[in-house]
């Protein structure tokens, strides 16, 4: 006989997992691996060119290599780059545009100057380009609290602050390839970076990172997989960042986090966490 307690943890996913659907249709355009592109793939996708396969496009696992080896990476900026909300976007296969990147300093003023040490903090996959945020980019992003009011007997107050002091200091480049995003290497995209950023010299984070990481754990993330005991840290490493949160309360009162990768129908993973780490870890496949 199934227990109230499997009912309950079997009710609980089913809900997770309906909502996961349920913002998969409500919001289609929301990139695999993103943080806020620009442009959302759902609007037009363009078909590989002729005689390009499936292969030659860049995989999913591709996209997590990159992302662990280059989000968070340090660099020196070979240029200066503008602050605020305009990227800068240049195509990888031709000239950097060095005249409109000044003039784009000049009228947004400089986040950073040549020289400087800057940090990767963040990669967005779009259909055809690649959005490169830097020292938390030039925009200011969506903060859920800030949105929230409560009160009570019609008088309400909001929840947030409105304050993120330093947002939208940083710089945002955006590489355009003309074309679906090509498969590649970290090294690959650390060297198309490199008219404007150069890693030479500096220490890689990641490397530094994962050689600290528990033996059991650093196997798991080299096989692409999530384990119970892990942090957020290691499972973004290892999976990278996930299509969709939902929060919940298990039936014993406790807060939980899932982490939902995949999109219903097709094979869906759930990483719950709580308390700061992997308690479980469900795959469900079409």
């Amino acid at each position: 006989m199934v227990s109230i307690r499997q009912q309950a943890m079997c009710a609980r996913h089913t809900l997770a997992f309906l909502a996961a659907f349920a913002t998969c249709v409500i919001l289609p355009g929301l990139a695999t691996f993103h943080g806020t592109a620009s442009a959302s793939p759902a609007q037009g996708v363009s078909q590989p060119p002729a005689g390009a396969s499936s292969s030659d496009r860049l995989g999913d696992q591709s996209k997590i290599e990159i992302i662990r080896y280059v989000s968070g990476e340090f660099a020196k900026a070979v240029l200066s780059l503008p602050r605020g909300g305009d990227a800068f976007t240049y195509r990888v296969d031709k000239p950097l545009d060095t005249a409109r990147l000044h003039d784009m300093v000049r009228t947004h003023g400089a986040s950073v100057n040549s020289g400087d040490k800057v940090q990767i903090t963040r990669l967005t996959f779009d259909a055809r380009r690649i959005v490169v945020e830097i020292n938390g980019g030039g925009g200011r992003h969506f903060h859920f609290r800030d949105h929230l009011q409560v009160g009570m007997g019609g008088a309400t107050n909001p929840v947030g602050t409105n304050s993120h002091p330093g947002e939208g200091l940083g710089a945002t480049l955006v590489l355009d390839y003309g074309r679906p995003l090509p498969e590649m290497t970290p090294d690959q995209l650390k060297q198309q970076l490199s008219p404007i950023l150069d890693f030479a010299g500096e220490s890689s984070a990641t490397v530094a990172w994962i050689d600290t990481v528990a033996p059991e754990f650093k196997k798991d993330i080299q096989a692409h997989e999530a384990a119970v005991g892990m942090d957020e840290q290691m499972v973004i490493a290892a999976l990278g960042r996930p299509e969709h949160k939902v929060r919940e309360r298990d039936p014993d009162g406790n807060d939980t986090e899932d982490w939902i990768y995949g999109d219903p129908p097709a094979k869906t993973t759930f990483v719950t966490f709580a308390s700061g780490k992997v308690i479980r870890v469900k795959e469900f496949n079409d």
